[in-house]
């Protein structure tokens, strides 16, 4: 008995361990060897204006209006030719006077649709009105920097690319936000981690807030998908075509409102995550998807099922061989377990008094980011059939 406590209780710390801070180690040596032994690929330097293809810029959108004009203006800066380039706004539903305010624009393409029906429906109004080679995906509350088109279609022009995922960047309006803070250090670990995949191979998906498809190769997402934009890069990636992951194309937006807000898309990020973990569930094989599976596996099977469920069972597997007298180096790992946990609460009353301390909310925000995987199950099971859902307030 005390054995098998043993062996499951290492097996849980090796998981746990391997899924947050491991496979970014060995996908570092992966890609240094890469670089080593590996062909070494160059960008491709970009055509004429002439010769460029076309491209739409898709905004789906609800109840958006307090947000359009800022978002107007920031696409207007941006730097690809416009003979070349389509604005289309998806409005889902919207009860706001949003498409009022959207046909002030002449260089705008409207695509309205009374009822509500969820982003990826909506995703698919906008692609049956599309004329494009290439669509680009944001949302109507992040802001592209001016070269994101161009480099987006630079990264489409490497061998084998038809799906493009920008790099997402969050901001605090203030000091002190600790959902926007925690947000922001949490992605830019998961930026890291998205480079290094798509130069070893892939990126293993894109975030809706840009993300680009060559509309050859597009395959619709289920209707009721939770991560629209996820499924729809990686059912490119199941049909045997590559993601590329360029920080040279970002998305800037706020972060939450507060963790409470966040909780919300933790929730369905976490619910969507299980959701696309069956649908997709072929690519775990490496029979048939020999270059994916690992790090399908490793970056996002493991974080959205088992690895939480390790974590959790620490504790009770940790205690039980304190308990039992296992022997002083499990003695040792509860009390770091514990040191780890009292981190984790200080950093949730200071965040509960509008406070900050780097030291305190990485903890936090790890723990928050687990238990939200346990919270997802009970949202998918309440959202499973439909791809609506309670956008989050932002900061």
């Amino acid at each position: 008995m005390l054995l098998v406590l043993k062996i499951l209780f290492w097996a849980c710390l090796a998981l746990v361990i391997y899924t947050y801070v491991g496979y970014g180690v060995v996908l570092w040596l992966m890609v240094r060897l890469k670089r080593l032994f590996g062909k070494k690929e160059t960008l491709p330097e970009l055509p004429a204006d002439d010769e460029l293809p076309t491209v739409t810029l898709m905004i789906c959108a609800y109840n958006e209006r307090d947000i359009i004009e800022e978002k107007m203006e920031n696409i207007r800066l941006l730097r690809y030719p416009r003979e070349r380039f389509c604005i289309m706004w998806v409005t889902d539903g919207s009860s706001d006077d949003s498409n009022e305010l959207l046909a002030a624009y002449p260089e705008v393409t409207l695509v309205f649709s009374p009822e509500r029906r969820g982003k990826a429906a909506a995703m698919q109004h906008g692609l049956r009105e599309n004329k494009s080679e290439i669509v680009v995906f944001t949302d109507a509350n992040t802001m592209l920097n001016a070269d994101a088109i161009n480099e987006i279609v630079r990264q489409m022009m490497r061998p084998n690319v038809s799906c493009v995922s920008g790099e997402k960047r969050v901001a605090a309006r203030q000091e002190g936000q600790t959902a926007a803070e925690g947000e922001g250090l949490y992605w830019k670990y998961e930026s890291t981690l998205k480079r290094w995949d798509s130069e070893l191979y892939s990126a293993m998906g894109a975030a809706g807030e840009l993300f680009a498809v060559r509309m050859e190769h597009y395959r619709e997402a289920p209707s009721n998908a939770l991560l629209d934009d996820f499924m729809m890069s990686m059912l490119i990636l199941k049909d045997g075509h590559r993601i590329a992951y360029t920080s040279d194309a970002y998305a800037m937006e706020y972060g939450s409102a507060d963790m409470q807000e966040e909780s919300k898309r933790k929730r369905r990020i976490a619910a969507g995550g299980l959701q696309s973990i069956w649908w997709l569930r072929s690519l775990m094989n490496p029979f048939t998807h020999p270059k994916v599976f690992f790090q399908f596996i490793s970056h996002r099977v493991l974080r959205w099922s088992i690895t939480p469920v390790a974590l959790m069972a620490l504790i009770p597997l940790n205690v039980i061989l304190v308990l039992m007298k296992g022997g002083t180096v499990y003695t040792v790992i509860w009390i770091l377990q514990i040191l780890f946990y009292a981190a984790a609460f200080a950093g949730y009353v200071l965040a509960l008094k509008g406070k900050k301390s780097k030291l305190l909310y990485v903890p936090y925000y790890f723990l928050f980011m687990n238990i939200n995987v346990f919270l997802g199950v009970r949202y998918l099971m309440t959202h499973s059939t439909s791809g609506t859902w309670e956008k989050a307030k932002r900061a």
